[in-house]
């Protein structure tokens, strides 16, 4: 599955759109992570806890996107956007994908 956050695939040609596709991660950061980033709020330093969190989640929001682009027997996704949002007292992360699913044909 191609995923690009361009309008299209060099090489490729649109023949098929079959809407918008989204993947949704919501995701909790344990009470460990917390306390790691009130000191580094404090101290200075990149918090490491939070990063991984957000790599995770972002990832995960990609596969979820993928898979329903597969669903629908798409080659591609195109025009891919990646939102973040905190949640309530910021502990909880949400992160969106989404772009539409194509069907491709090599020129």
């Amino acid at each position: 599955m191609i995923v690009t956050t361009t309008p299209t695939v060099e090489g490729y040609k649109i023949t098929g759109y079959y809407g918008v596709v989204f993947g949704e991660v919501v995701s909790g950061v344990d009470f460990v992570r917390d306390i790691g980033a009130s000191l580094r709020n404090v101290f200075g330093g990149r918090s490491q806890g939070y990063e991984e969190e957000l790599v995770s989640a972002r990832n995960q929001a990609i596969a979820e996107l993928e898979q329903r682009a597969g669903e629908l027997n798409a080659h591609a996704v195109v025009g891919v956007d990646v939102d973040y949002e905190v949640l309530g007292q910021g502990n909880m992360l949400m992160v969106t994908a989404s772009g539409t699913a194509v069907t491709l044909e090599k020129e």
